[in-house]
């Protein structure tokens, strides 16, 4: 074995690693996404990575409160539990390589990104990526993570028979979507909100859309700073009082909160199966690559909150029923 084959058994080894190091859980691919963006802030979509990553959590938690217990019946709610845990370890297993190897490049200051076929990524990011290192545009690049992540986890997720018959066309998931009983939720340490509804999950197009849609958001110049200061100084744990705590108390009374998650979810040992390349068998959308900008008075934070507490009314109501 020669020398730059070594270096590069080297290379594969250490990015594998890293990567299987901090793929352990919602808490720990949290952590590395926003560690990693306070190191490379020109890779935006790290920090949308892990603000999505933190409400990925906040909804695996909620499934642990006593009013999802009641509601749904611990089949269904491991069902939706795997649902969330399975797309956010994907993504991640498919995107922090990535990642590492474009800080790889920055450190031996030319491109390694032909290496990101030994880890499996898909040729439309192996060509974007040398796009972005010859021509620095930050949102072209956000926005092919987007298309390329939601087509990742197309298969394995959102189109797997599985989650199809026992997640997607299951009451609980379209009684959520129907409502829009979903949203992803921005925070402030300064107790301001936004919140923005998700809907029609399963449908490939209006998630990307809608991932372009949070990135409008989350970068907005109005808005991103407070989100970038929630995120510093607010460590993540998978309860909903991460954010709650910084709600005015008459909101915060109100609110049921949360478990911390490393307290009710086990590590889950996940099984990975050789990956096709999505953009050789179904090529990228043109639509796909549209701008999508969300006016920040669209805050649907009130809605949001609402409907947690219909939810919240109705477990009381049912309560004083078994009494």
């Amino acid at each position: 074995m020669d020398s730059k084959e070594n270096v590069d058994t080297e290379l594969i080894r250490k990015v594998t690693n890293n990567t299987q190091c901090f793929n352990i859980d919602n808490i720990s691919r949290t952590q590395a996404y926003q560690t990693y963006f306070q190191r490379f802030p020109e890779i935006k979509w790290a920090f949308l990575a892990s603000m999505v990553s933190r409400n990925a959590g906040w909804n695996m938690s909620d499934l642990e409160t006593p009013i999802f217990k009641s509601f749904l019946t611990e089949r269904i709610r491991k069902q939706l539990f795997s649902t969330y845990e399975r797309a956010n370890w994907l993504i991640f297993s498919d995107a922090y390589p990535q990642l590492l190897l474009y800080q790889i490049s920055k450190q031996l200051n030319k491109p390694m990104f032909d290496k990101l076929a030994c880890f499996a990524v898909s040729s439309f990011m192996i060509k974007e990526w040398y796009h972005f290192w010859h021509y620095k545009d930050e949102q072209r690049l956000m926005t092919a993570l987007i298309i390329n992540e939601q087509n990742v986890i197309e298969s394995p997720v959102t189109t797997h028979p599985f989650y199809r018959k026992h997640v997607f066309l299951r009451w609980p998931y379209l009684l959520q979507d129907f409502f829009c009983l979903n949203a992803i939720v921005f925070p402030s340490r300064q107790g301001y909100m936004f919140a923005y509804s998700v809907h029609d999950f399963a449908n490939i197009t209006k998630r990307i859309t809608f991932g372009k849609k949070l990135a409008s958001i989350l970068f907005n110049n109005k808005l991103h700073s407070l989100f970038y200061d929630f995120a510093i100084h607010t460590e993540h744990t998978g309860s909903r009082n991460d954010y709650e705590n910084y709600l005015k108390v008459n909101y915060q009374k109100k609110m049921q909160s949360t478990p911390i998650l490393r307290t009710v979810y086990p590590i889950i040992d996940h099984q990975d199966k050789i990956r096709r390349d999505w953009f050789k068998s179904g090529g990228c959308k043109k639509k796909w690559w549209d701008n999508c900008v969300v006016d920040i008075d669209d805050n649907s934070w009130n809605v949001f909150y609402r409907k947690r507490k219909i939810i919240k009314l109705l477990f009381s109501i049912q309560k004083i029923l078994e009494r």
